[in-house]
């Protein structure tokens, strides 16, 4: 129901955009939300926006550095991480909300994708 993809292998310094594509069912009405999971560690928030697109919220660690937006006639949330450094090295997943406002709580999303790789080397 959510396909991300984008992630790669990028120098520190470098840019990524991250894609989610989900089914309609799953994206109607639907605040949008990036969490990304490093090696030994917690999943954590990075960003989300709402299902109108009006409130993004982001994480402290990537505030200025990262953006997401989302295209509600292609079911598509973006993320664009710009001016990447090591520690932005995780699985970045995209998660649904199944309700329109914006959440940092890995627990107010009820829909998962498999995640994106991406590397930021030094």
């Amino acid at each position: 129901q959510l396909q991300a993809s984008g992630g790669g292998l990028v120098q520190a310094g470098g840019s990524l955009r991250l894609s989610c594509v989900a089914s309609g069912r799953t994206f109607s009405n639907s605040a949008m939300g990036w969490f990304r999971q490093a090696p030994g560690k917690e999943r954590e928030f990075v960003a989300s926006v709402s299902w109108s697109g009006d409130s993004r919220l982001y994480a402290d660690s990537v505030k200025g550095r990262f953006t997401i937006s989302r295209d509600n006639g292609r079911n598509t949330v973006y993320l664009v991480l710009n001016s990447l450094e090591p520690e932005d090295t995780a699985v970045y997943y995209c998660a649904a909300r199944g309700a329109p406002s914006a959440r940092t709580s890995s627990t107010s999303y009820s829909y998962w994708g498999q995640g994106t790789l991406v590397t930021v080397s030094s």
